[in-house]
């Protein structure tokens, strides 16, 4: 069986043993994505006619993307005082399968995550917000859409080894200094009189899906998930869940 397939088992076993999971999940994201979409939606509409919100609203799409790899869930809300997580790996570890398929079956998770929460957020993003269906038509707005999920691509290949390689309190503060750096670099480009969400605007209306920021941000999204998942799976060799 391939790696491929014996993640796919695992999935699907998974959400068998617990067919609340999926229904779960997606509530939390309708709620989660919702409410984001929603502030996040009337700031870009006043950026976008003028109004200085540039680095507040650029502080909030990049608040947002990171959290576009999560599956809100138990798991994910217990990490701290659970350690879900490397309770999770300690589980994975003892079944029957390699460990290149409980890497494979992460990046699946991911992929879930943010196909879901992708969806949701862009689609009510574009729906709620006439300024911004004004300002991209929606091939442009597309092309909009995923260069910012290429960004959240590039962050999830980091969540991957640091989730499967420190504990939950160390994971929230890593997450956390990954936020304040991310942040860093929005107020960074913005005092240099640049906006990372007005630069993603012109470009995807320039070229539409043929943006090279989408591409660019998408291929960079994928090659960190595999860098990192590699690098995980030799940290996973050694380390001690006990």
């Amino acid at each position: 069986m391939t790696t491929l397939k014996q993640a796919w088992v695992i999935v699907r076993s998974e959400f068998r043993g617990d067919r609340w999971k999926l229904l779960w999940a997606l509530l939390f994201a309708i709620v989660f994505m919702g409410y984001f979409s929603a502030i996040t939606g009337m700031v870009i509409d006043d950026t976008l006619t003028g109004h200085d919100k540039q680095l507040l609203s650029d502080f909030l799409m990049v608040t947002t993307m990171l959290m576009l790899v999560i599956t809100f869930s138990r798991r994910t809300m217990k990490y701290i005082s659970e350690d879900s997580y490397t309770r999770m790996l300690a589980y994975m570890r003892a079944l029957p399968v390699p460990l290149a398929a409980v890497l494979c079956k992460r990046k699946l998770d991911t992929l879930f995550a943010v196909a879901m929460n992708s969806t949701i957020y862009f689609s009510l993003l574009y729906a709620l917000n006439p300024g911004i269906r004004a300002e991209l038509p929606l091939t442009s707005y597309l092309a909009f859409a995923f260069t910012w999920i290429g960004y959240s691509l590039i962050i999830a290949g980091m969540y991957i080894i640091i989730e499967f390689s420190v504990s939950g309190v160390i994971y929230f503060w890593s997450i956390s200094v990954i936020l304040l750096l991310a942040l860093g670099v929005s107020g960074m480009v913005y005092l240099t009189g640049g906006s990372i969400l007005l630069a993603t605007v012109a470009v995807s209306k320039e070229w539409g899906l043929f943006s090279p920021l989408m591409w660019g941000t998408l291929v960079l999204g994928v090659l960190s998930i595999q860098l990192f998942s590699r690098w995980t799976l030799h940290r996973l060799k050694s380390r001690d869940l006990v």
